[in-house]
């Protein structure tokens, strides 16, 4: 869930069976709704306000783009490991309808700041570690060498050719793929863990007994960095270095206390780096494809924040110094000119 908008439930037949469960589902013929967020994929959310009662949230995934199952499957696994989850009140799950309890209007992308931000993420790292003390199902897919790659793809792809029109020749093409191959080597290196894969302040509500995790429904079995980079490196703000490694070098106390499988400290906070070079790259990816194939052309406002990202990181690899070359020759100057 993300910023509220107040969007009148338009009239046709989505939004009628929409409604028509929300009123079956709470009891109140009168109930109304208004729509509660905007999500970057297929799913709506709808608040409902009852007078006298606690308001009540809708969520709509329309069966034939989106199935609520995998949603369903996922939340009822991490909370029967004590993650704080959202509560399902009543579903139907062929229609896609489910009504949840309304955990308020604002996530922690909208509460956090730099006075509260240290007690908010603790309490986000509790979360992830339950979350991470979770067996993956046998059956979960794992973030293995054809899906990173696939991601990765997103970003020579849809970033670089189709949002800045660049091309890269014969031997650039070569070096990034060189790039790539050592990304994927150290992410499938690392201790394999439940990956939420978008566990970041954006999906986290602050609740009394949380946060609550959001949009958990594409968990895979995958890095254990890989929630750790995203929870602190974040596709919506973005915070000091120095306070960056003091909360990784903190969940990783923790975690090691938890037993949670981690490498020593100076490995892991490699770790963390590499697998937020391919999340960075996967994600300036995902956001042309956002404003080009989905007409969603707010996301790739925050492409400089990314790169931002791989410039405080790249130097210190001269490994992954192929992408700095690319970026350094085709990403920054293609930037500069649409400023």
């Amino acid at each position: 869930m993300s910023q509220p908008v107040a969007t009148p439930v338009a009239s046709d037949d989505r939004a009628d069976a929409r409604l028509a469960f929300a009123r079956a589902a709470s009891g109140d013929p009168a109930l109304a709704l208004e729509r509660a967020s905007v999500d970057a994929g297929f799913r709506s959310y709808w608040r409902a306000e009852r007078a006298g009662g606690a308001s009540l949230i809708v969520m709509d995934s329309p069966p034939d783009k989106e199935d609520v199952r995998p949603w369903l499957r996922i939340r009822d696994l991490l909370e029967a490991g004590g993650v704080r989850v959202p509560r399902v009140l009543a579903r139907d799950v062929d229609a896609g309808f489910l009504l949840l309890e309304d955990l308020g209007r604002q996530t922690y992308l909208h509460a956090i700041d730099d006075a509260n931000a240290a007690p908010l993420f603790d309490a986000a790292i509790g979360q992830l570690l339950k979350l991470q003390a979770i067996a993956p199902p046998a059956d979960l897919p794992a973030y293995d060498e054809p899906l990173l790659a696939r991601e990765l793809r997103l970003f020579d792809e849809w970033f670089l050719g189709r949002h800045l029109g660049a091309t890269l020749d014969c031997g650039a093409m070569e070096a990034l793929d060189g790039v790539y191959r050592r990304l994927i080597d150290a992410a499938l290196a690392q201790p394999q863990v439940l990956v939420h894969r978008d566990f970041m302040p954006r999906n986290l509500m602050p609740a009394d007994d949380g946060p609550a995790v959001l949009d958990f429904q594409d968990a895979v079995r995958g890095p254990v960095a890989y929630d750790v980079l995203s929870l602190f490196k974040d596709a919506f703000l973005s915070w000091p270095a120095e306070r960056v490694d003091d909360w990784v070098g903190d969940y990783h106390a923790r975690a090691l206390a938890a037993g949670i499988a981690v490498p020593p400290l100076a490995q892991f906070r490699r770790d963390v780096d590499w697998i937020g070079v391919q999340r960075h790259l996967k994600v300036l990816g995902i956001f042309a494809r956002l404003n080009h194939r989905d007409g969603k052309p707010h996301y790739v406002a925050d492409a400089p924040r990314f790169v931002a990202y791989l410039d405080g990181v790249l130097p210190r690899y001269p490994e992954l110094a192929p992408l700095a070359s690319i970026i350094d020759a085709l990403v920054r100057p293609a930037m500069a000119s649409r400023a």
